[in-house]
């Protein structure tokens, strides 16, 4: 939630991982890698064609350092994962999945987050809209 900068939907979800019991390290490792991630996107190349055109380049996220020991390696990878899905795209590929794939998921967890990271763009959107629609009464 937080790459896509809708300060009440990160407040949601933020206050669900707390409830959740997560520790506040686990808490602050998360929020300082989404942090760290931000970016405007998407980025991403197309295959050689009309459409590259749009290619655009820009960073793509990896967890490092203290960062990756707090949130260990599993998370690391579906955090890095979720950057790749939500501002590159069209640059999902095989090393991206086989980076999953060695931390420990399977590639049904990895399809389940990866439709989970969608249906949560999906539902960013709608809230926004719904949210824009009320304020702008017809």
């Amino acid at each position: 939630a937080g790459l896509h900068g809708e300060p009440q939907t990160v407040g949601f979800y933020a206050e669900g991982l707390r409830s959740s019991g997560a520790s506040d390290a686990l808490r602050a490792a998360i929020t300082g890698q989404v942090d760290a991630a931000k970016a405007v996107g998407p980025y991403g190349h197309y295959p050689k064609g009309p459409l590259s055109v749009e290619d655009q380049p820009g960073p793509i996220h990896r967890v490092a350092g203290d960062a990756r020991t707090a949130l260990g390696a599993r998370l690391a990878a579906a955090l890095e994962h979720v950057h790749m899905l939500v501002l590159h795209p069209r640059d999902a590929a095989p090393p991206s999945l086989q980076a999953m794939l060695d931390a420990g998921w399977s590639t049904t967890d990895i399809v389940v987050i990866s439709q989970l990271v969608s249906f949560l763009s999906f539902q960013i959107r709608v809230v926004a809209g719904l949210r824009t629609l009320a304020s702008h009464p017809a």
